[in-house]
This record gives C-alpha cells, structure tokens and sequence, in this order.
C-alpha cells in the first residue's frame, strides 16, 4: 500500500505554502477555509509531525513543511515538465498556451481583444484561467500570468503592458448626482472587497491620497469587478473604476468619469511568462501580440 498521502492533501498545503494564507488557498482552490484546515491537518495526522507553526500570523512551515512543501512543488515541476514533453512530441504543446489573470480583466480587457489574436494565429488555443483569489499566480500547467502590481515578479519574464489608472465612474444620472451634491461624501459607492489584502487600492486609499472626506452613504459591497460593474451600469451608485475594466464602458459613453478625478496609484499591468515556456512558439506569438496592442 502507498505511503503517499491523497494528491488533494498535498495541493492544497502546496497551495498554502505559496500563497501564505490558508484564507487564500481557500480562494484558489475554491473552497471554504475550514475545508483547507480539516486538509492541512489530515496530512499533518497522516505524517505524523506538524507541518505549520500556528503560533505565527499567518501560519508558517515547520522545518517539516519546508521539506514537504520543496519536494511537492519539484514533483509538480517533474510532472509539468514530462507532460510538455509529451505534447511536444505528440505536437500539441505549440497549438495551445494556458493563462491565468483576474475575473475583471479577462471578462472587459483580454477576451474582447482575443479574436484579433486568433485573426493572426488561428491554431493556436488560448485557455484563460481567472483564479477566485483574484491573484494570478505561474502554477504548474500555466504558461503566461496578466498581473498588477509594481512588478518585482521572480518566477518569469515580465513585461510591463501599460500604467493603470483610477477614476470614479457612473453612468451620467450619477455623475451628475455627484456635482449636484458637490462632491462624492453624499453618494452611493461601490465598493469591492477582494480576498486578497491591498492586492487592488480601495476607496480608503483613493480619499486618503486625494484629501476627500469619507462618504457617509452606506456602500454596496461585492466581491469581485464584474458584479461592481454591472451594479455600476444599473445606476445603484459610484464605481472606483480602472483603466483595465471600466475603459471600454467610458469609451461608449455607458459609463462616463468623474471630471478630473483620475488618480495614478503608481501601478501597471504586466504580463509575465514562466521559465519553461519562454522557448513555446506558441507563448512567443503572444507576448508579441499583448506587448504590442497600446503601440
């Protein structure tokens, strides 16, 4: 019988080590935290040594885990690598590439641009994952990550796509709520509230950088862009949108910016690709395409 405990077990503590937060994982994986935690100590049970030192916030490897979690991830590498060479030789792996970025970005920035990509390369299959952490991270299997951020990613090659702008947006009965009452301290906002701490800037930090009061209307809260956007488009109040999501909407007038409130965060999109698949044809095909679409 197998000493090696269920592959669930080992993903989701894999997943814990790289992301640092069982809260995380949970968004990753796309379960609940608990479930994360009844995981990580069935295989702490199964081994028999703790894995995790919970006297730290966040939870971090024991030496144990240090160990486990090295040998898990070149494991994964090892599996990557051998069904890359599978594909090639079967001549799959340079008709298809695999994606990872947010929900917000997939849905209003990269899938309304892919049909040129496709114009240009039409073999080539394009798989876009969109993590429900919101957080794109170069797992195994994945080829290429669209990120924000300031940069500093060390796990590939990384080119910046373009700058990122905040501008609050509403449709124009909104807006033009805002310069009835004189300002946004009286109006509905939008807020999103994502897994993942100060991975996007909020509201908080948009008043706090400009010197604005705080709204004193109760916000409607979500979870992710998408359903922001379309509580946005229904009029239900003010929307801190970005260059990546709310661009195209401001472009066809269904939603129109606050007059001089864009704000620059100091953040940009970029567009980063794995070490093993720096050499696909395919992978190179469209980094030059992305790279090239703001010349």
């Amino acid at each position: 019988m197998s000493s090696i405990p269920h592959l669930r077990l080992l993903v989701t503590f894999d997943t814990v080590c790289q992301l640092g937060s069982m809260q995380r994982a949970a968004q990753e994986l796309n379960v609940t935290p608990p479930a994360v935690t009844q995981a990580i100590r069935a295989l702490e049970l199964e081994i028999g040594v703790p894995l995790l030192n919970r006297s730290t916030k966040p939870a971090l490897p024991t030496e144990a885990g240090e160990r486990l979690s090295s040998a898990i991830r070149h494991s994964f590498a090892l599996i990557e690598d051998t069904i890359v060479d599978i594909r090639h030789l079967a001549g799959l792996s340079e008709q298809q590439l695999s994606l990872c970025c947010t929900l917000g970005m997939a849905t209003y920035w990269l899938m309304p641009k892919l049909s040129s990509f496709y114009g240009r390369f039409p073999d080539i299959t394009v798989n876009v994952q969109a993590p429900p952490s919101d957080q794109p991270v170069l797992s195994p299997g994945l080829d290429i990550a669209l990120r924000y951020g300031r940069g500093g990613w060390t796990d590939g090659e990384t080119w910046k796509l373009f700058d990122e702008r905040a501008c609050p947006v509403g449709t124009p009965r909104m807006i033009g709520q805002v310069a009835e009452a004189g300002g946004l301290e009286d109006v509905p906002l939008i807020e999103v509230r994502l897994g993942s701490p100060h991975l996007w800037d909020t509201w908080t930090d948009y008043f706090e950088q400009r010197g604005i009061k705080r709204a004193r209307r109760p916000s409607h809260v979500f979870d992710n862009y998408v359903q922001a956007v379309q509580a946005a488009l229904d009029g239900r109040g003010i929307m801190l949108g970005w260059r990546s999501i709310t661009h195209k909407l401001v472009g066809d007038g269904s939603l129109v910016e606050l007059p001089s409130g864009i704000h620059d965060f100091g953040t940009s999109y970029f567009v980063t690709c794995s070490h093993r698949s720096m050499s696909k044809q395919s992978t190179k095909h469209f980094i030059d395409w992305v790279t090239g679409l703001d010349r």
